[in-house]
């Protein structure tokens, strides 16, 4: 996948493109390789990096949302364990099981949430992974022994799904263009081609060179989460916006913090979200926090409020209550929530996708979580072409094997995210040693 090449095909193409995305996250690139798939004419054009603003500053979790189902939101619930199954069968090298204990302190959490994960394992049906169990005292401090013991009653074992998300966004880019679409980053839309008061393209610069393209489309798909109200703006500035930012922000902590492979959620935090605390990379990420910005931005920053707050949360649940000298970084990402006509907080705004068409004919789509990207990519596929006037294909990507897809893999090799991919990458490092070394000492990164 080159740029050069991409650029080329931008180039020399005649006519209009059957698709052009706007946004190169999880959705836009999900739009992009549902649409190559079908056989139309695509494009992606990224501002930035690939993933950049938000689906790479994820919890790193498929899970279907056990708080949305003590919301009462079963059908997002139903559709979100639906697809997680999808994506560990059409991308097993990046997505693996995690287990996942919730301690219980209370006497009415066991049944409690017994209860509602049992409810949880049946809403995800022949995909399901392991069903969840009941755990003694003893046995939630065997398997998490770093549990706050005062107070603890026992756990709730359940079962979801890890996966790589940065390294998904890449292998979506190669799988579309696996299907002949083209896909390029740092090209800037900066405005929408008209005809006839119909949107017909976009004009777009392309950062490395500064140079303008006019790019024709028979239809245009913003896809830029949190950017969408920018996007629509350009084609009916009068419009009210649709998204409303939240910051998500998490930490990592050393993994004597949580030095099994066991995950804590914590189902109640002090603004109504869960908490997670996950193994990850030999380390542990601990998140999220809910807190509506006013602008979206490129590089998100926690708020100290934020960093205390997972803090204060996280020590509730842990024997060693962890300290601001404890974290060892700090990542932020913006959702891109659906705005409501209630004044709800952010926590509370459904997590549903949107697809909007706008009377010009942009079909806008947004809301929604990285683990739904595929339904959501389809949905908006589906409306896209109906607005475009093109042929009917069904959707192939229930069953489409995302790039590197390989079945076996071993979690404890750095370069099993790579998938099929890996042989050739350790020949690259038999001809130049250099490109093993780590790139530090204390990551398992070449």
């Amino acid at each position: 996948m080159k740029r050069k090449r991409a650029l080329e095909a931008i180039e020399n193409f005649n006519g209009y493109w059957d698709i052009v995305v706007i946004g190169g996250g999880a959705t836009g690139l999900g739009a992009a390789v549902d649409a190559s798939a079908r056989g139309y004419t695509t494009l992606l054009l990224e501002q930035h990096d690939f993933s950049k603003g938000t689906s790479s500053r994820s919890t790193k979790l498929v899970h279907g949302g056990v708080r949305y189902l003590r919301q009462g939101n079963v059908s997002l619930v139903l559709e979100a364990l639906h697809e997680r199954g999808l994506l560990a069968q059409n991308a097993p090298h990046l997505v693996r099981n995690q287990s996942f204990i919730v301690p219980i302190y209370d006497w009415w959490e066991g049944p409690f949430y017994g209860i509602g994960l049992k409810v949880y394992d049946k809403l995800a049906g022949r995909l399901g992974i392991k069903p969840s169990e009941g755990l003694s005292r003893d046995e939630t401090l065997d398997r998490i022994p770093t549990l706050e013991p005062e107070g603890l009653r026992g756990g709730v074992l359940y079962y979801d799904g890890q996966f790589d998300d940065s390294r998904l966004a890449v292998d979506l880019a190669r799988t579309a263009v696996q299907h002949g679409g083209t896909v390029i980053n740092y090209m800037q839309v900066e405005g929408l081609l008209k005809t006839g008061g119909m949107v017909s393209g976009v004009r777009v610069r392309d950062v490395e060179r500064n140079k303008e393209l006019t790019v024709n489309a028979r239809v245009v798909i913003n896809a830029t989460g949190v950017f969408a109200d920018q996007v629509i703006a350009m084609d009916d500035p009068e419009r009210r916006p649709m998204v409303t930012p939240s910051q998500g922000t998490h930490i990592m902590l050393p993994r004597d913090f949580l030095p099994g492979q066991v995950a804590i959620m914590v189902p109640q935090t002090t603004d109504g979200r869960v908490l997670f605390a996950v193994p990850w990379h030999g380390r542990v990420v601990v998140g999220t926090t809910d807190v509506e910005v006013e602008e979206p931005t490129l590089e998100p920053r926690a708020l100290p409020e934020e960093v205390d707050f997972i803090l204060d949360n996280a020590a509730s649940y842990m024997a060693k209550d962890p300290q601001r000298s404890d974290v060892l970084s700090v990542f932020s990402g913006l959702r891109p929530l659906v705005t409501s006509d209630d004044d709800e907080e952010t926590s509370k705004i459904s997590r549903d996708h949107t697809v909007l068409v706008s009377e010009a004919g942009l079909v806008t789509i947004t809301g929604g979580k990285w683990t739904t990207y595929r339904k959501m990519a389809q949905d908006v596929v589906d409306q896209a072409a109906i607005v475009a006037g093109l042929v009917p294909h069904p959707c192939p990507t229930e069953t489409l094997r995302i790039h590197s897809w390989l079945k076996h893999v071993d979690p404890s090799d750095p370069l099993h995210v790579y998938g099929s991919d890996a042989p050739a990458l350790r020949k690259l490092v038999q001809k130049d040693r250099r490109l093993g070394e780590p790139l530090d000492e204390r990551l398992p990164v070449i």
